[in-house]
């Protein structure tokens, strides 16, 4: 999850300002992966052939190449990505070190926090909830949860569901209010993070604007347990997780600071040219509904390839999923709890993406079946690094 803000939980569209000081760690910079997948034999071929083969298979390939720059330019620890093609071939990559201390290797499809793709998979629940009849997409939030919010320029009473899955309620963010050392530290429940919130006025009238906050998904969070009468965490797990076969992605318990399965380690940096804190182990309660889920990039293929093939959601509530708003200047466009991204080579891609302190996941899927996620061990802190990172993505794609 990106919340505009100085700390490291920050909105998955967020446009970086202002170019800032990179700082390059020495032991990420010279510790380059390599591609790790399924070779298949080549049919025999003369002298001259083999020595272009051999010289072709010893360059590595554009994501590679990519995750490559991202720890040697960039000063990323680690770098992964998993890919699957048209046919459903499926690859894996890492570069740099799974540990700055130990030189250990990166895991290969690790476990990583995957902030804001969260956000994604509490929109299929509510969206699950609407099919049912159960919520209406453009019911009031006071028809849920009422008399609960209000604040400065804030009424539930106008505030749609749509609208706070769209990023159109004009909720302020409660991550910017919140330091580094609270988030690593402090469990948050889900009411405390609206109440730090509602102490602030309205950024804009619901409806009027497009504008990231993750107090949309608390809310949003919260309505689908007060419907359902059950924590959100088992509403996920039973809808989506075990429904589609996610292994390695889970919602961690209250009080989890520990990452389960394999995983690089992750790293913050705050102010941004200061020096690279291990930052894995921390409680991800402030993220809940807009950022607390952990996850594989394969992982996020299969959700995001599942999600778009119709297997989560009735076609009509796929179809009011991938409605989408403009959301900044790149192209980006903001569905319900979706985002498509335009490619080089034409077409769009649909994901989401996400920040936590210490991670950062960009990918989506292709509407023709190809799907890619790049995560990295430490949140970019300029432009051009945050652009690399969606160039891997680009790669991944239209390679």
């Amino acid at each position: 999850m990106r919340a505009q803000t100085r700390q490291g939980l920050r909105s998955s569209t967020r446009q970086q300002g202002g170019r800032r000081r990179r700082a390059v760690s020495a032991a990420a910079a010279v510790a380059i992966g390599v591609m790790t997948l399924g070779a298949v034999a080549p049919p025999a071929a003369s002298a001259s052939d083999s020595a272009a083969s051999a010289a072709a298979a010893a360059r590595p390939d554009a994501v590679q190449q990519a995750l490559n720059t991202l720890v040697r330019d960039d000063g990323m620890p680690a770098a992964l990505a998993s890919v699957q093609d048209r046919n459903g071939r499926i690859r894996t990559y890492t570069a740099g070190v799974g540990d700055l201390t130990t030189g250990s290797k990166v895991p290969r499809d690790g476990q990583v926090r995957i902030g804001s793709n969260t956000k994604a998979f509490t929109a299929v629940v509510v969206l699950q909830l609407v099919g049912e009849g159960k919520i209406g997409l453009d019911a009031y939030v006071d028809t849920y949860l009422p008399g609960l919010v209000r604040g400065k320029g804030i009424d539930g009473r106008r505030i749609t569901v749509r609208q706070l899955l769209q990023h159109t309620s004009g909720l302020p963010e409660y991550g910017i209010h919140v330091d580094d050392d609270e988030i690593r530290n402090r469990y948050f429940e889900p009411r405390e993070l609206l109440d730090i919130a509602l102490r602030y006025k309205a950024d804009a009238d619901p409806g009027t604007t497009w504008g990231y906050s993750n107090t949309n998904y608390v809310l949003a969070g919260l309505i689908v347990q007060k419907v359902t009468g059950r924590p959100l965490a088992e509403e996920m797990d039973r809808r989506i997780i075990k429904r589609i076969g996610l292994r390695h992605t889970y919602f961690p318990a209250p009080g989890e600071m520990t990452i389960r399965e394999p995983h690089p380690q992750g790293y913050h940096r705050n102010p941004a040219d200061g020096p690279l804190r291990n930052f894995t182990e921390m409680d991800p309660s402030m993220g809940w509904a807009a950022g607390q889920l952990i996850s594989t990039n394969s992982d996020l293929n299969r959700f995001f390839t599942a999600l778009l093939a119709g297997r989560l959601l009735p076609a009509a509530q796929l179809a009011e999923m991938r409605t989408t708003v403009p959301a900044g200047t790149s192209g980006l466009r903001y569905g319900l709890g979706l985002t498509s991204r335009p490619l080089s080579c034409g077409g769009v891609y649909w994901g989401h993406g996400g920040d936590i302190a210490g991670y950062e996941t960009r990918g989506g899927v292709t509407d023709d079946g190809r799907a890619a996620n790049v995560a990295v061990t430490n949140i970019p802190t300029d432009e051009a690094a945050t652009q690399h990172v969606k160039d891997a993505v680009d790669r991944a794609l239209c390679g």
